[in-house]
């Protein structure tokens, strides 16, 4: 695998962060809000007087609209505010004035190309079993109803952009001139444009899918039972979290666009990295680490809730840990903004929690399933049982790891300031900064153990 050079050098302060915290913040607002409208609803109607009484409003496409109440404030944060349209990196020059007959030839090579592109991955969706079925055909209705509004919209945006990018020939336009023939095109500019799309189809479908349950969740939770249920108080926390999380990741996958310097400016070129994040997600984890996979953990193990259901101190407590725990892991998303997405480069995230390590969502997730699942902990099957568990959990996290290695190694060969930000992490990190001096002592001990006696 691949990796460049890590800097020696340490600077004096973390590097400044390519997306600011207030975008993120305002997204949780915006969705914060619309959670409590759906949960308001029935009120809601019934101050208005309205002829028919509706219920919360918990369906499928109640949550699909959380994504418009926290793409819209973050869309007018990040122009109005942080002027991110105005950032070089987005190849865009606002003062260039080509003419449409300039690029017209451009656009449509680019327009086959992403067209293209759009018909390979629905044909994929079609062939792909799992796509039509359970969650997913909620993901499948969605992009089948929005596809044909993005193929016209397609248009205007593409032909607009053209005339005012540096550099119009970007990997659509390479894969449009390899369709046609008529150009020379860059094979490795086809590669890098397939796979930021099969990045954006894979995951975007499973980011769809998964919307509606935990927003209906949230939206259904009863006060009375959080008050009277062992637990309950804290489930509910980790749920909502859990829908922060949900919400303001596919938010990123919706809003990959140049002009709000939020494209995707590579996807992973690493082999290990595509698959340590595959194992992660069905149908591909549905072998491995679900119950009765490969590496399942949780055979006989109740977790958390069972073995403190008689100590309600211990319970409160635990159940506090695991919220922030998911606090932390939903943080590290909204800290993204409109930027979260797998396998990729999209610039650099320096604040929030990514101040105290490099990978806080791996850490606080793998902490979380470790401190509910207790897998140690069986109710049957005895010792070997709960090593199988164990040893399961362990290979989980092994996969973590696996997985952050593979994007530091991405992340290490894209961009300057992301090694600044490595190094500085290293030394300074509160959580990194211990761990680095750890290996670096392991590693130390072992040259010398190496080394011949003289």
């Amino acid at each position: 695998m691949r990796e460049a050079a890590i800097s020696t050098s340490t600077p004096s302060a973390i590097p400044r962060s390519d997306v600011s915290a207030g975008v993120g913040l305002v997204g949780l607002a915006g969705l914060l809000s619309w959670i409590l409208f759906c949960r308001s609803f029935p009120q809601i109607s019934a101050a208005f007087d309205l002829s028919t009484r509706y219920g919360r409003l918990d369906g499928p496409y109640a949550a699909l609209t959380g994504l418009f109440f926290s793409i819209v404030p973050m869309l007018l944060w990040s122009i109005f505010v942080d002027k991110v349209h105005r950032n070089p990196s987005t190849g865009i020059n606002w003062d260039k004035t080509a003419t449409p007959a300039d690029t017209r030839a451009i656009s449509l090579t680019k327009l086959t190309g992403l067209w293209a592109t759009w018909a390979v991955i629905a044909a994929l969706y079609g062939i792909g079993r799992w796509y039509w079925d359970g969650q997913y055909l909620f993901a499948m209705k969605v992009l089948g109803v929005v596809a044909v509004p993005m193929l016209l919209a397609s248009i205007p945006y593409v032909f607009w952009l053209d005339r005012r990018m540096e550099n119009p020939r970007d990997g659509a336009w390479h894969f449009g001139a390899f369709l046609l023939a008529r150009e020379p095109w860059d094979g490795e500019k086809v590669i890098g444009h397939w796979r930021a799309w099969i990045i954006k189809g894979f995951f975007g479908a499973f980011m769809i899918s998964i919307l509606p349950g935990g927003f209906a969740a949230v939206v259904n939770a009863n006060p009375a039972d959080l008050a009277t249920q062992p637990g309950a108080l804290a489930i509910a926390m980790i749920e909502l979290l859990f829908v922060i999380d949900v919400q303001i990741g596919t938010v990123g996958y919706v809003m990959t666009l140049r002009p709000l310097d939020s494209h995707i400016r590579s996807g992973n070129p690493f082999l290990a990295g595509w698959i340590a994040a595959l194992l992660c997600y069905p149908p591909f984890v549905y072998g491995v680490m679900d119950a009765g996979g490969l590496l399942a953990y949780e055979s006989n193990a109740p977790g958390w809730r069972h073995w403190m259901a008689d100590s309600p101190m211990l319970l409160s407590l635990w159940g506090g840990w695991l919220v922030v725990l998911t606090g932390i892991y939903a943080w590290a998303t909204v800290a993204f903004g409109l930027r979260f997405s797998n396998l990729t480069y999209r610039g650099v995230i320096t604040h929030g929690p990514y101040r105290f390590t490099r990978h806080p969502a791996y850490l606080s997730k793998n902490l979380f399933w470790w401190s509910a699942t207790l897998p140690f902990l069986v109710t049957a099957g005895g010792p070997m049982e709960s090593l199988r568990n164990v040893v399961g959990l362990a290979l989980v996290s092994a996969i973590y790891y696996w997985r952050a290695r593979t994007e530091e190694a991405h992340l290490l060969a894209e961009d300057p300031k992301y090694r600044e930000y490595h190094a500085w992490m290293a030394e300074n990190g509160p959580i990194t900064a211990p761990l680095a001096a750890f290996k670096r002592g392991l590693l130390r001990g072992r040259r010398e153990a190496l080394q011949p006696a003289e």
